[in-house]
Parts: structure tokens; C-alpha cells; sequence
């Protein structure tokens, strides 16, 4: 069987593998970032074709050009 036991002191425990940890983060709050800015940009386009009688064909076309503009926003 393979040994799991740490081959440091206790007190430091395991090395940690920092660039991965911080490019795990970074995807984490780039999927925060762009699916808040999808869920956004949906609820106004549905707002817009639902009330604003704008229509289904209208609200998409909306909902491209907020995700455009919010993706060049937030790069």
C-alpha cells in the first residue's frame, strides 16, 4: 500500500501548491463574474420581451448585445 503519512513536521503539514490554488480561484470568480452578468442581462431581456412587448426574437437579440457589452466591460 502507498504511504499518505506527511513528510514534513506536523506543525507545517503538507507543501501547498499556491499557483494552483490561486488559478483555481481565479476561475472561481470568473464564473462568478460572467454568470452574474448572464443571470443580469437575462432578467432584463425577459423583462423586455414579457412586458415591454418587445417579443421573443427582440429579447434575444438583447440579451447578446448585454452579454457583448458586459463581457467587453468586464475583461
Amino acid at each position: 500500500m502507498a504511504d499518505h503519512s506527511p513528510t514534513g513536521p506536523v506543525e507545517t503539514g503538507a507543501q501547498m501548491d499556491y499557483p494552483e490554488h490561486e488559478k483555481t480561484y481565479a476561475g472561481f470568480i470568473a464564473l462568478a463574474k460572467y454568470g452574474t452578468l448572464f443571470c443580469a442581462a437575462l432578467l432584463v431581456a425577459m423583462a423586455f420581451g414579457f412586458f415591454g412587448g418587445g417579443g421573443f426574437f427582440s429579447a434575444t437579440i438583447l440579451l447578446i448585445l448585454i452579454c457583448a457589452v458586459g463581457w467587453f466591460v468586464l475583461r
